[in-house]
């Protein structure tokens, strides 16, 4: 499921690898449907390998999102854009671990916009991981 879709530095949203071409992937925005080409001089990472600090090791972003998949029974939680205090006493419940030195508010806002949009679009089945992973 995270290895399609990507997140392109400078770009607001989610996206989803539709195809390779010799000189960049076309993606496809999972915010308004638009496809672009996304060159080489652009950074694209996959999901599937962003992990969050914590104090014994790194969490997968997977992790992280079926944790709060989890609590919150597959729905979109509330706005990334709600208080401080609130995405930080949120994020304290879902990975009580998380480094404080290394994890910001913008990457917990971030995590948390990504599940919404993932939930919504209904992309959040980790059984397929799990078979994968068996």
């Amino acid at each position: 499921m995270l290895k399609e879709i990507l997140s392109i530095s400078g770009k607001p949203g989610l996206y989803k690898l539709i195809n390779n071409t010799p000189n960049a992937i076309i993606v496809e925005s999972l915010v308004d449907g638009k496809r672009f080409p996304a060159y080489s001089n652009s950074k694209v990472t996959t999901l599937a390998d962003i992990s969050v600090y914590t104090d014994n090791e790194d969490i997968p972003l997977k992790t992280v999102l079926k944790s709060i998949s989890e609590k919150e029974n597959g729905v979109p939680v509330f706005s990334h854009k709600e208080p401080t205090e609130k995405i930080i006493g949120y994020f304290e419940e879902i990975l009580p671990a998380y480094d404080r030195d290394k994890v910001y508010v913008s990457d917990m806002r971030k995590i948390i916009q990504w599940y919404n949009l993932l939930a919504e679009k209904k992309m959040l089945d980790f059984s397929e991981e799990s078979a994968e992973n068996s």
